[in-house]
């Protein structure tokens, strides 16, 4: 039997942090078609506001890059967050009532402030790895939320308001941007993995992982 891979190992090493963030009241609740819709669209403006800086993290990721291939594979992400997945935030964002306006003008939940720093210093003061270690749970979270709740039988798929937005995560093409970004993840461990690594990787890796619990919860609490 062959090792599992870097995100595998990370995933199961931090099983506690992991299952409640994939399996959070807020995901629970979406896929049961009862969450508040203030609750959304909170966490559609704030999700606006991460996705700036996830795009911004991913153009660290490509200077970090030593390669032409993972500069390319960073690259690839950057471009569709930019000129695909922003576009689609905002138009279906304006289904929920919210203009483009309103998004630009959001302030920053603390929450959001913290997930989204933590994320660019790890990549500041560390290499390609830690950054993408600490990228992780979000690409490979909300794939993995997708994915497990179109297929879960206590999701609501019938005039559940939120169906779009589970089959947008459970979608090939991001099922596949998931599975790309573990392969660099691999990619990257077999160059840099040494005697001790994994202890800082897990740290980073659970420490991101609960910034995103945190979301959720930011989610669940608008007025906060």
């Amino acid at each position: 039997m062959s090792n599992p891979d870097l995100f595998s190992r990370l995933r199961t090493d931090c099983h506690d942090e992991w299952n409640a963030y994939v399996n959070h009241s807020f995901v629970e609740q979406l896929a049961a078609g009862t969450l508040p819709e203030a609750c959304f669209r909170h966490y559609l403006l704030q999700d606006y506001v991460f996705l700036i800086h996830y795009a911004r993290a991913w153009a660290l990721a490509c200077y970090k890059a030593d390669t032409l291939d993972d500069m390319r594979s960073a690259t690839s992400v950057l471009q569709g967050l930019i000129d695909y997945e922003m576009s689609l935030h905002i138009k279906y964002c304006q289904r929920w009532g919210i203009s483009q306006a309103q998004l630009e003008q959001t302030p920053e939940a603390n929450a959001n402030m913290a997930y989204t720093r933590y994320v660019l210093e790890r990549g500041m003061a560390g290499d390609a790895l830690d950054l993408l270690v600490a990228l992780a749970p979000c690409v490979m979270g909300y794939a993995e939320i997708g994915r497990e709740r179109m297929a879960h039988p206590a999701t609501r798929l019938e005039g559940n308001p939120y169906r779009d937005w589970l089959e947008m995560y459970a979608d090939p093409e991001m099922q596949q941007l998931a599975t790309s970004v573990a392969a660099q993840m691999q990619r990257l461990a077999e160059q840099r993995m040494g005697t001790g690594r994994f202890a800082g990787l897990r740290t980073t890796f659970s420490a991101a992982t609960r910034l995103e619990i945190g979301f959720w919860d930011m989610g669940l609490n608008p007025d906060s």
